[in-house]
């Protein structure tokens, strides 16, 4: 029976899902399932595109309870002292670091100017023009690439570290997670290049070298299964407190809404209400779930596809089915 649904949910991935690169899955803290498509193995890194979010909120996280950042409360422009600010924009001037995190915060732009952003010499700067408009803080307002970036600066300059030298020490390298380099475009053509490769790995910075917050970030799925893994066990990695249990709590809990979705916010994750659950999601199907009830995590990385069908749907339809009755020691990969 179990190795009949494993056959269904393959099948259906090949036909359906098509851009999978790689799909691992944890329950009990054991790996019951890893398979790679498209060609891929488990040394193939893929672009995980708003996932990259959820590392950066992680990244915060660690700041905090080290001390780089005194509090989410804190103004965003209290770490851009330079930046000036017109006298009519107070609304800027009030920014939080929480607001970020939330994806309450307020835009000058309609509709995402991405040519501008990906040419312009400092995307964190670019992103600090664009704050306030007409809208409100506390209103939820769903930012993919322009505006994150205001954390990673945050980050570089409380840390006085690059985010992926701090993202090394703190995070990958404990994990077992290597991410080898920045990776800086020349053109738009490298740029497409690596949105298909699977031997980059890194994580894309501006001309300036700060990293990307809302994107940028290759892993492979067995790396985002330990991300999801170290959530799960509530921070602690081979006995080592890798962020604080707090910090995942809030994180993954309820703190602003998408209303036109009807869909739960926490800090820069995703939340299930069904399951008290949550999840890391970028485009093209890229996904980190943990479900705390089955204790389980399914990390599936994916080749960028416009209008990618529901990795969420997937797995409470194809993937849980399979492995809540099945021998948790039998490796089926």
């Amino acid at each position: 029976m179990k190795q009949q649904l494993i056959k269904i949910m393959e099948n259906t991935i090949r036909k359906e899902y098509k851009n999978i690169a790689g799909m691992t899955i944890m329950q009990n803290g054991n790996l019951v399932y890893e398979k790679y498509f498209n060609g891929c193995t488990e040394s193939s890194r893929i672009h995980i595109f708003s996932v990259t979010k959820s590392i950066i909120s992680i990244l915060c996280g660690i700041a905090i309870e080290k001390g780089y950042i005194d509090s989410i409360n804190q103004r965003v422009l209290e770490f851009y002292p330079e930046y000036s600010v017109k006298r009519d924009e107070k609304t800027v001037r009030k920014v939080t670091i929480r607001d970020v995190l939330t994806m309450t915060v307020p835009y000058k732009y309609k509709f995402n100017l991405y040519k501008k952003y990906f040419t312009s010499m400092d995307w964190v700067k670019f992103s600090l023009d664009l704050l306030g408009g007409r809208g409100h803080i506390g209103e939820f307002r769903y930012a993919p690439v322009v505006g994150p970036d205001i954390l990673s600066g945050i980050l570089a300059r409380a840390t006085g570290r690059s985010v992926l030298d701090f993202a090394m020490e703190n995070l990958f390298a404990p994990l077992g997670i290597t991410v080898e380099k920045n990776i800086i475009f020349n053109s738009k053509e490298e740029q497409m290049l690596f949105y298909k490769a699977t031997d980059m790995s890194g994580w894309v910075a501006d001309p300036t070298g700060v990293n990307t917050a809302g994107w940028g970030l290759t892993l492979s799925s067995t790396d985002m299964s330990k991300i999801g893994q170290l959530f799960l066990d509530g921070g602690i990695w081979d006995g080592r407190r890798i962020v604080s249990e707090k910090w995942i709590a809030e994180s993954t809990t309820e703190q602003s809404r998408w209303k036109q979705h009807n869909l739960p916010y926490g800090y820069l994750w995703w939340v299930d209400e069904q399951n008290n659950g949550y999840a890391a999601m970028g485009d093209g199907g890229n996904v980190i779930y943990i479900n705390p009830k089955k204790n389980m995590v399914v990390a599936i990385a994916s080749f960028f596809k416009p209008r990618a069908k529901d990795r969420i749907e997937f797995i409470k339809r194809y993937v849980e089915p399979i492995f809540d009755c099945v021998n948790l020691q039998t490796d089926v990969r």
